[in-house]
């Protein structure tokens, strides 16, 4: 039997279709300053390189900073997700399988307020040891320190947990921890780059078990 391992699962594009509602938010709340981004903006910036406000703020001159965006963004995306936000195909399933073999955690750069209420509308706190939100580490992805602070909440050396991901900052983050990654892509994400995942799947529906012990079984180079 394979040591004990953990699952470590990213929240949006991953568990909940959240991406393309922050996209909306973000497209909302820069109307007024005369700017328009797009899908392929939206998922080179903010998705993979994680920098979207920065970059917004830098290319179109904006009259505020990156922070002061993110916060015209937050209430606007509260709005959005309370009201529209559904979970990923084959989420619920993914956690229920996953469950019954390893330990599972959260790592998000979401905030704790908006995975509560993900947890409680969706029921799907019970698959979890633990949750890591934005509140809980210091760098947020690419940086590792979201990956190291979930195995350690599982109590596992980072070379025992799977990552699932969606986007290039993620997989970064997880190779950065030590973590083997499982890479999922979306309709944002598609083009980014995903060589430093351990395998690239076409859905959670392909997120088995045997794919888990598959991984951690390897040491990472």
């Amino acid at each position: 039997m394979t040591a004990h391992a953990g699952v470590i699962f990213d929240l949006d594009g991953v568990i909940i279709d959240s991406e393309g509602l922050q996209y909306q938010a973000y497209c909302r709340v820069l109307q007024p300053f005369g700017v328009s981004i797009t899908r392929v903006e939206y998922g080179r910036e903010w998705i993979a390189a994680g920098r979207g406000p920065e970059y917004a703020v830098k290319t179109y001159d904006l009259p505020l900073s990156p922070q002061e965006l993110r916060d015209l963004k937050n209430p606007v995306y509260q709005e959005i997700l309370r009201s529209r936000v559904t979970l990923m195909p084959g989420a619920e399933a993914a956690l229920a399988r996953l469950s019954e073999r390893f330990s599972l955690a959260l790592a998000t750069n979401s905030r704790r307020e908006e995975v509560g209420f993900v947890m409680d509308r969706f029921g799907l706190e019970r698959f979890f040891t633990a949750l890591v939100t934005r509140e809980d580490y210091l760098g947020a992805k690419p940086e590792p320190d979201a990956f190291l602070a979930a195995a350690a909440a599982l109590g596992l050396a980072p070379e025992r947990c799977v990552v699932i991901e969606d986007a290039y900052k993620g997989v970064v983050a997880a190779y950065r921890a030590g973590c083997r990654c499982i890479a999922v892509p979306h309709d944002f994400t598609l083009e980014n780059d995903f060589s430093l995942a351990g395998i690239v799947v076409p859905s959670l529906d392909a997120v088995t078990a045997e794919v888990i012990e598959s991984l951690v079984g390897r040491s990472q180079s």
